[in-house]
């Protein structure tokens, strides 16, 4: 079983999700098949089918969940000795050299990864360029439509 980091946001958003799924969509789930079950023949009752598909969906997260926190190595990197370096859960403020805009990402795990938050893989091709490098560093990273070019500007541990 491999270790998985995770940010303590990212623990807590999962137990927050974990909670929701068991305490209130299981419950509603469990009560809308009861209700479909009540109209009848069951070959032909969408509702029932459409509510067990719902109802195994739950299930999966319910245990995908159950596992990402039984294998989550949480890293708190406030708390963890400042190298000026960017880390798993560093904060890493970027200048592209190909038209200077400013970029800000924040090296996450796996589920917590969210490109409408700037909140990036570690293990993706710009996390793995980013992770071990100091702050005025050039970066070049290959993505699909060509290679990106980036100045490390600042690097934060919040």
């Amino acid at each position: 079983m491999e270790k998985e980091p995770i940010t303590s946001q990212g623990l807590e958003k999962l137990k927050k999700e974990l909670n929701e799924l068991k305490n209130i969509k299981r419950p509603k789930i469990v009560e809308a098949i009861a209700e479909a079950r009540a109209h009848g023949d069951l070959k032909e009752n969408a509702e029932y089918h459409a509510a067990k598909e719902e109802q195994a969906k739950i299930e999966s997260r319910i245990i995908e969940i159950n596992d990402l926190i039984a294998r989550a190595n949480v890293i708190d990197v406030t708390k963890l000795e400042k190298k000026n370096n960017v880390i798993f859960g560093s904060t890493v403020y970027l200048i592209d050299l190909d038209n200077n805009e400013k970029k800000t990402y924040k090296i996450v795990g796996k589920d917590e990864a969210d490109m409408t938050k700037n909140y990036i893989y570690f293990r993706s091709p710009i996390g793995k360029a980013l992770i071990g490098k100091n702050k005025k560093d050039l970066v070049a990273v290959k993505t699909p439509s060509g290679e990106k070019n980036f100045e490390i500007a600042e690097i934060k541990y919040i």
